[in-house]
């Protein structure tokens, strides 16, 4: 799959190379809603927004709920009324609640007003629960019976429609609350005139509404069925969990982590703008500031045994920490990229680009910081001006690092997630050490 992605990337890319403002070459329509959302996610807004228009109508509302939030919504920013109009034509209240958070309160409104009342009931039912919280997400598709039904009632019911990791039936007494659930193989062989309750799955525990979705997920894992039954807290039926929500949701969580150790959100997008990323980035270089003047602060502990310009020894752990917590953002980003197939050489010009844009900014900003910050503890303008170019050129060493390490590292058949953490860190400690011990050299002694 994300060698297929990476092929319509390189197509859509260079074809808007090599024809800028003619006709592009169109998305492969063989590419299924998650796929085209990856692609769009992989290039810059422009090409996106352009590409944006190749989708078909028929699958954009299911394109957009597979992206990401910040690509969502620069998409959603660039919509025009008629566009909009298109969007809430024929929502339902599983998509309208994915989607609400991009979209505007009054275009939310607007799409309520357009739903059939068992529509926005559904919707406001799931708008009570918080954004962790499963009975937010749970699928309304699902067949019910009273819990006095029998076993004709059931099968009269399976030659409807059935809905997708349908294994069960759902009971519910005359208020709706959960009464059990009854496996449809057990219908095999039964009487007609057997009541559904004598077949009941008594092992099969509901899921609770408020419940988070981690403990959803681990819930849903050691159960191994295709879907759970969710309910408020009074018992009510609210929906059910699905395979496929189950497997999203563990997938973002463990993407989360990843992306949260080094300060980054895994929402945010590929092609973020510069000042945007830069700020979020910023947030976590000071953190990490802060723990890198404490150790120069340790080590000025034993400065009375140092000799000569002691506040270079004081102050190199600074440089080589915020150049590997600003490879280590990078390097983060670009191998979730890889992995799903989203960086290729059509794109590693713009996004090599707006990599170093950020480190350079985010450089510049806390060059400023440390220099003034050290130019005071010691007295020195010049240490100031040392460490701040020093910072500088490491940050911005850093980022191409970032990025260079794991799309070699890729090449190459080797896992960047495993070593280019370890190829960054050196990188960035050795030209930090290199870069600063130089310059002191130059202007200190």
């Amino acid at each position: 799959m994300s060698e297929e992605i990476s092929q319509q990337i390189e197509q859509v890319i260079r074809g808007e190379e090599e024809s800028p403002g003619d006709t592009l070459p169109p998305l492969g329509t063989e590419l299924e809603p998650e796929q085209i959302a990856l692609v769009l996610e992989s290039l810059p807004l422009e090409a996106r927004l352009d590409y944006w228009q190749q989708v078909p109508r028929e699958q954009q509302v299911d394109v957009l709920v597979e992206m990401r939030l910040e690509a969502r919504a620069s998409l959603l920013g660039r919509f025009d009324s008629q566009d909009l109009d298109h969007l809430l034509s024929d929502l339902d209240a599983e998509t309208l609640i994915e989607l609400a958070e991009s979209l505007p309160g009054e275009v939310v409104d607007i799409a309520l007003a357009r739903m059939d009342e068992r529509q926005r009931a559904h919707y406001e039912q799931s708008a009570q629960y918080g954004e962790y919280e499963i009975g937010r997400y749970v699928d309304h598709q699902l067949l019910i019976l009273p819990q006095n039904s029998r076993v004709r009632d059931a099968r009269r019911l399976l030659r409807r429609e059935v809905p997708e990791f349908t294994e069960r039936l759902w009971l519910v007494d005359r208020t709706g609350r959960y009464a059990g659930a009854v496996a449809i193989t057990r219908l095999f062989g039964q009487p007609e005139h057997l009541s559904l309750v004598e077949l009941l799955d008594e092992e099969l525990e509901p899921l609770q509404a408020t419940e988070s979705l981690l403990e959803a997920t681990e819930r849903f894992e050691m159960e191994l069925l295709s879907a759970l039954p969710v309910v408020s807290d009074k018992g009510l039926l609210l929906g059910r969990m699905t395979t496929k929500l189950a497997l999203e949701l563990l997938h973002e969580h463990y993407e989360g982590q990843i992306m949260a150790s080094a300060g980054l959100d895994e929402d945010e997008d590929l092609f973020a703008p510069v000042l945007r990323s830069s700020k979020r980035r910023a947030t976590w270089l000071g953190i990490n500031l802060l723990t890198a003047f404490l150790a120069s602060w340790a080590i000025g502990l034993f400065e009375g045994t140092l000799q000569q310009v002691v506040a270079l020894a004081v102050l190199m752990p600074v440089v080589a920490s915020m150049g590997g917590i600003a490879g280590s953002q990078t390097l983060t980003l670009i191998v979730r990229g890889l992995a799903l197939g989203q960086i290729t050489a059509a794109n590693m010009k713009p996004l090599l680009q707006k990599e170093l844009s950020v480190g350079g900014l985010n450089g510049v900003l806390w060059a400023l910081v440390i220099g003034l910050v050290a130019a005071f503890w010691f007295s020195s303008p010049a240490i100031g001006l040392v460490i701040a170019l020093a910072i500088v050129v490491n940050i911005a060493v850093a980022a191409l690092s970032g990025v260079l390490v794991p799309v070699l590292l890729h090449r190459l058949k080797i896992d960047p997630a495993l070593s280019g953490s370890v190829i960054l860190t050196t990188v960035t400690d050795v030209v930090g050490f290199v870069v600063f011990l130089g310059l002191g050299s130059l202007f200190l002694i």
